[in-house]
C-alpha cells in the first residue's frame, strides 16, 4: 500500500468494527482473492472494509481504485448497507474509482467487482492491486 497506516480488510467485515482479514499486507501473503469460471461471463462482489490503525485517521477523502495489466476486469462502489454480495452485485453503482469521506479507526465498507469474460484463458493473475490512497494523520 501505499500509505502507512491505512489498511484493508475482507472476509465480512463488519461497518464501524475492526474485524475482517487483512488483505493489505507488505509481502502480499494475504491477497483478495476470488475464483471465476472462464468458460463463461461471470462476475462475482466482495465485501471490502478500509481503516486507519488506532490514533489515526484519513484527512479528507480515501481514493479507492485498482492499478495493473487486468485492473479494467475489476470495479468498486459504496456500500449502501447490501444484505449480501448477490444484492451489491445486482444494485451498486459500479465504477473505476471510489472516494470516501471519514475514514478512521473503524470500517468503512465498500464492494469490488471481479469480472471474467466468456471463453478467456484461465489464469492465476496477481498483476492487479487494489489501492487504498489518503493522507493520513495522527489524532490530535
Amino acid at each position: 500500500m501505499s500509505v502507512k497506516h491505512l489498511r484493508l480488510y475482507m472476509n465480512n467485515p463488519t461497518a464501524d468494527g475492526v474485524d475482517g482479514t487483512e488483505i493489505s499486507s507488505e509481502d502480499d501473503t494475504l491477497p483478495l482473492s476470488v475464483k471465476l469460471n472462464a468458460t463463461i461471463a461471470e462476475s462475482k462482489a466482495i465485501k471490502v472494509a478500509v481503516r486507519c490503525d488506532s490514533g489515526y485517521l484519513v484527512d479528507g477523502d480515501t481514493s479507492i481504485y485498482f492499478e495493473g495489466t487486468n485492473s479494467s476486469k475489476w470495479k468498486v462502489a459504496a456500500d449502501d448497507s447490501y444484505a449480501d454480495a448477490a444484492t451489491a452485485l445486482s444494485m451498486a453503482q459500479w465504477a473505476n474509482t471510489l472516494t470516501l469521506a471519514n475514514v478512521a479507526a473503524t470500517n468503512k465498507i465498500f464492494w469490488v467487482r471481479a469480472s471474467s469474460t466468456q471463453g478467456e484463458n484461465p489464469l492465476n493473475d496477481r498483476t492487479v492491486k487494489l489501492v487504498a490512497e489518503g493522507l493520513v494523520a495522527a489524532v490530535n
